[in-house]
């Protein structure tokens, strides 16, 4: 379902900080599939994985990005032992108007995962929506790489003090899966608890 080869053969970019973009990652027929599993979402916010009904291909997919192989390859390409990180996968659906504001990941999560599952259209070609890497806190045009959310596009890099990165405004359905693999410390275990428990209420508000 995965362009490992990709992934595998894809330089590291280090500029404004180390990362992987790999176009395609998920090929065209499997995205058709994925997409067509993926739920309806309306409201705006990341969804845990485990509180939403996703179809068979959709679900597939989720697995796949949480194992081994997948694991290894990412690890391999920016020398990190990530053999017992936990992590920790989530699903947007819907951008809002708050969103895309500039930030730097927790620090308990140690490689953020972006993959889109969105297809090609005019306000991805206006810019709206795609993600930016950027050189520093302060100026969202001040950016070494801009990301199109779409057709099964992978961003991958590891956090730091000064991964910095945002996008203009979107507002409307923009599917993203993201993937962290998470620190063993206590931050770490309570951002992990508190997605469980997001995923159980959502679980029972949906019943």
């Amino acid at each position: 379902m995965l362009d490992y080869d990709a992934l595998r053969s894809t330089p590291v970019n280090p500029d404004p900080f180390p990362h992987i973009v790999v176009p395609g990652f998920v090929p065209a027929a499997a995205l058709e599939q994925v997409v067509g599993d993926l739920p309806e979402m309306t409201r705006g916010g990341s969804f845990p994985t485990a509180s939403l009904r996703l179809g068979e291909r959709a679900r597939a997919l989720m697995e796949e990005l949480e194992g081994s192989e997948f694991r290894e390859a990412v690890a391999g390409r920016f020398g990190l032992d990530l053999q017992d990180a936990p992590t920790m996968v989530t699903l947007r659906g819907q951008s809002r108007e708050k969103d895309g504001r500039i930030h730097c990941d927790s620090m308990a999560k140690r490689v953020t995962v972006l993959l889109y599952l969105n297809p090609r259209t005019h306000a991805w070609t206006r810019q709206e929506g795609c993600l930016r890497l950027l050189r520093g806190p302060d100026d969202l045009e001040d950016y070494a790489v801009e990301v199109p959310p779409v057709e099964g596009t992978l961003l991958v890099f590891p956090n730091g003090p000064n991964t910095w990165h945002g996008h203009r405004q979107f507002v409307g359905r923009r599917y993203v899966v993201q993937l962290n693999y998470m620190t063993n410390d206590d931050a770490a275990r309570g951002e992990l608890r508190r997605h469980r428990v997001s995923a159980f209420v959502k679980r029972l508000t949906a019943a």
